[in-house]
This record gives structure tokens, C-alpha cells and sequence, in this order.
């Protein structure tokens, strides 16, 4: 009888253990190499549609959507005859809806710039005939990189905006807002003035009401900000709202926009420093209630030596954050909101590298630019990173993930340490956070030998960090990418990999 019952009791442990395993781990299935994924494909994931996953691929003169089931087999795959030669389109957009996905595509043919929508189903079909949305006549040597293209958090909106710089004091932005049936529903000429050659423009999002949502910043030959404006448009109002930044005495990065629909707020962000061309000191932050037409916060958020301790790496305390730039901003629906920075820079035998050598371009467009060239051209993977002919090695290090309160107050901070490092291409490195709701996955490459193995560390709501175990079903033939991955629901990511020189895909699942 006590054989019996210790033979009960280790099967209770065994099935205990088993059904702890199946509620929270994961597991990772691969696709297959196909022969025309190799090195030379672009792609783009666009997301779970009816149950299948699918994606945009291109190889040279061919475009086609692979679609994918729940096992990563390649059920179908749709080629895209009716779009124009590859070197043609400018541009590619999708936007993924449970059943169906709208591709909104540019591209030039005989000095007009062409922007069309397509209908596409769960197989990767197209629905109903092409659409035109707009159509632009350009001089010989403008730049082609024409529309921006950008949807609303709930996806009822959609916009397509262009901006003519032909006066170089007056911008005008001409903006066309689509429904989710792609149905037009306004139509706005909006200005913008211009006070000098050095202000740009940041990137421009559209919230739930369809409101336009951008920055006017100056950079001086491309130095840190100097001075900067919120601007959005209000529902039912033809002109753009502004707010100037309260930064005097202080110099911005870059800055960053969220918007808080469940608060109906816009979040803006960015590494800051008390002297020009100094070193990163902390965040700017302001947090903009639209309904009021006020700031709720408005602050300079300064590191702590504490903290720059236990971020500096290789680097001393004083320098730690000059190589961190912002990856994300994540907001929170008690109000509150998490900003993920990293470490990143080059080295090579030729460059010093910092972050005020063109990093952000240049600021004088060409003289025979009448447009303003879009910010989200050449989004995806292979190709869109310039390739120099000096030899580089790309760095990726230490992650910084800071948690505040609705007020703006410090609750808790995180240093992941890593230490990653790559030649002629970063395309391994880096990591990518994954929302689950009770907690954030972050996912990245670790070196292990000669290998480079994925890693998982999860955050609780209250800052607490862990280490979770080895992944399932990691293929050591598999080389993740993880930057380049996107979450397609609430627990599954689908992460592109490496393998024998073709791109895989894989899908991360957490139960």
C-alpha cells in the first residue's frame, strides 16, 4: 500500500509539473527554407488574418503574399501580378484586420506618383478591383518618397498625407482620411509656417478621432534641439493646434510620439541634455490632454548615479547614456507608461562614431524637393540599411526599462544587462518586447559559444525582473531576428530567422 501511494503521489508531482509547463511556457514552431527565401528577400509580417498568418515577401522582379497556418506550413501563396515592377514601387503599407488586410502601395511612373489600395483576404487574394487614392505629378529631380501613410490605434482610420515644401516659409499639408472600408471621409489642406531653413518635421500619427498628431522641432546642421511644438488637428477645425515645448536651457534628442486614447493624451519623449552637444542627462517627458488643450506633466527627468552605476557597461558614469537611444514608449491603461532605451553604436577603423554626425540626416532637403519625403519609406528588412564599404561592426548593449505613474513619478527601473556585437550588419541584435498583458516579454540574442541563442526575460506590473528557462523547441541551426519580429496577438509573436542562408519564420507562442 505505500508503494501504492507513493506511486500516486509521483504521478500527482509529474502531472502537476506537466499542466505548470502547458499553463506558462511556450513553445516555437519553424517554417520551412523555401529556395526563393534567401538572402535577397524583402519581407514584410503582416499578421494574423482569419487564422492564418501572412506575409509580404519580394525577391527581385517577383512580389508575392506567402500565407502560413498554425503550424508555419505554407498553405497558399498569391502572387501579386498587378503591382507594378519592383523598382517602381516607392513604398508599401499594410494594415491587418481580423478578416481581411488593406496593402496601400506607391509608386512613379512617367513623373506621377500613383497611391493605391488593395483589398486582401485571409488567402492572400486580392478583393474587389484596385483603388486609387491619390495621385501627384512631380518635377524631374524631386525626391519620390512621397506619401506618409499611417493608421489609428483602433485601425477605423486610415491616412495618407502628403507635404509641399514648394514654399520653403509655408508648408502645406494636404491630408486625405479613409474609414476602415476605405471610404473617404475628409479632407484637409492644413499650413504649417516655417521660421527658417534648420525646422523639420517629425513623424506624424492620426488617434481613434482621426486627428493628426506631429512635432516641429529645429536642429541646427544636425545638432540637438534647440527649440520644439506639439501640433495636432482638432476634430471639426481646418487648422493645426500647437503647444511650444517648455525646453529653454535644455537641448532634446529626438523626440517621440504616443498616443493615449484610452486618456485621450498625446505622450511625447526623448533623451535630453543640459548643455549643447553634451552628454545624455535623462528624459524629457510631457504628457498632452487634448481636451483640456494642457499639459497634465511637463518635466526633465535626470538620471540617477545610482542608475548610470548600474548601466555604464564598458562605458564610465559619466558617458553611460550617450550611446542609449529610445526604442519604445508603452502606455498603460491606469494612465501610466514604460520608455525602453538601448544601447547602440558602430566601430570601425575609420570612424569616431557619435550621435551628432548626421545621425539624423541632414537638414537641408535638395533644392528641387517640393515634397517633404515621407519618414516610414524602406520599412522593411533587407536592403533598407545602408551598406558601407568599410569594414563596421555594429553594437548593441545594455537595455534601460523605466516605469512611471500617471503623474510622471519614478516607480521602478530596470537594467538588463547584455552585450551584443555583430560585422557589416545588425540584423541579429537588438531585442523586441512582447505584451502579454500581466507582464512584458523581452526578447534577444545571447551568445553562447558559437551561437547565438534567443533569450527570454520577463517583467511583472511591478518592475520585478526574471529569468525564464531555456526556450522549447530552440533549433540551434536557427538564427533569430528579433528586432524584425512583431507580435500578431495577444500571446504569439512571429520572429524571422536565419537558417543555412534562407529567411525562416517562427512563431513564439506563450500559452
Amino acid at each position: 500500500m505505500k508503494k501504492l501511494a507513493k506511486l500516486f503521489v509521483l504521478v500527482g508531482v509529474l502531472t502537476l509539473t506537466l499542466i505548470h509547463e502547458h499553463s506558462f511556457g511556450q513553445r516555437i514552431i519553424y517554417s520551412d527554407s523555401e529556395k526563393d527565401d534567401n538572402r535577397r528577400l524583402n519581407f514584410d509580417i503582416i499578421g494574423r488574418v482569419g487564422g492564418n498568418f501572412l506575409l509580404y515577401k519580394n525577391n527581385r522582379v517577383r512580389n508575392w503574399i506567402s500565407v502560413m497556418d498554425e503550424e508555419m506550413q505554407v498553405v497558399a501563396k498569391e502572387e501579386l501580378g498587378y503591382l507594378p515592377n519592383p523598382d517602381k514601387i516607392i513604398n508599401i503599407d499594410f494594415f491587418a484586420y481580423p478578416e481581411f488586410v488593406w496593402m496601400i502601395y506607391q509608386y512613379e511612373r512617367k513623373n506621377v506618383i500613383f497611391c493605391m489600395a488593395a483589398k486582401i483576404d485571409r488567402m492572400g487574394k486580392r478583393l474587389g478591383e484596385l483603388i486609387e487614392l491619390d495621385t501627384t505629378h512631380i518635377g524631374f529631380a524631386t525626391d519620390n518618397r512621397l506619401y506618409t501613410v499611417t493608421g489609428s490605434e483602433d485601425k477605423r482610420k486610415i491616412a495618407v498625407i502628403k507635404i509641399n515644401t514648394r514654399d520653403r516659409t509655408l508648408y502645406k499639408v494636404n491630408s486625405l482620411l479613409f474609414d476602415d472600408k476605405m471610404d473617404l471621409i475628409r479632407k484637409d489642406l492644413l499650413q504649417i509656417p516655417i521660421e527658417d531653413r534648420t525646422v523639420q518635421l517629425g513623424d506624424i500619427e492620426v488617434d481613434n478621432e482621426g486627428s493628426l498628431v506631429l512635432t516641429r522641432f529645429q536642429r541646427t546642421f544636425n545638432d540637438n534641439i534647440s527649440n520644439a511644438s506639439l501640433l495636432y488637428l482638432k476634430p471639426g477645425v481646418d487648422t493645426l493646434a500647437e503647444y511650444r515645448l517648455s525646453i529653454a536651457g535644455n537641448w532634446l534628442d529626438n523626440l517621440h510620439i504616443k498616443i493615449d486614447n484610452y486618456h485621450n493624451r498625446y505622450i511625447l519623449t526623448s533623451l535630453f541634455s543640459k548643455e549643447r552637444r553634451g552628454g545624455i542627462d535623462g528624459y524629457y517627458i510631457m504628457v498632452y490632454n487634448r481636451s483640456s488643450s494642457m499639459p497634465q506633466v511637463e518635466q526633465f527627468h535626470t538620471f540617477s548615479d545610482q542608475l548610470r552605476q548600474e548601466a555604464k557597461g564598458n562605458a564610465t558614469t559619466k558617458t553611460v547614456f550617450n550611446d542609449y537611444f529610445i526604442r519604445q514608449l508603452i502606455t498603460r491603461r491606469d494612465g501610466g507608461w514604460l520608455i525602453g532605451s538601448e544601447s547602440y553604436y558602430t566601430t570601425s577603423r575609420a570612424n569616431t562614431w557619435n550621435r551628432w554626425d548626421y545621425l539624423y540626416g541632414s537638414p537641408y532637403w535638395g533644392m528641387n524637393n517640393y515634397y517633404y519625403p515621407s519618414p516610414y519609406s524602406n520599412r522593411m528588412w533587407w536592403g533598407s540599411m545602408p551598406r558601407n564599404q568599410q569594414a563596421v561592426r555594429y553594437h548593441a548593449d545594455n537595455i534601460l526599462i523605466q516605469s512611471f505613474s500617471p503623474a510622471g513619478e519614478l516607480e521602478w527601473s530596470q537594467v538588463i544587462e547584455k552585450s551584443q556585437f555583430d560585422d557589416e550588419t545588425d540584423d541579429l541584435l537588438s531585442y523586441q518586447l512582447m505584451n502579454t498583458g500581466g507582464e512584458i516579454h523581452v526578447l534577444y540574442n545571447q551568445q553562447e559559444r558559437r551561437d547565438k541563442l534567443l533569450n527570454d526575460l520577463t517583467i511583472q506590473s511591478k518592475g520585478q525582473l526574471a529569468r525564464n528557462p531555456a526556450l522549447k523547441n530552440l533549433d540551434s541551426g536557427h538564427q533569430f531576428m528579433p528586432a524584425k519580429g512583431k507580435q500578431v496577438s495577444a500571446r504569439i509573436m512571429i520572429i524571422p530567422t536565419v537558417y543555412r542562408g534562407y529567411i525562416c519564420f517562427a512563431k513564439v507562442e506563450y500559452n
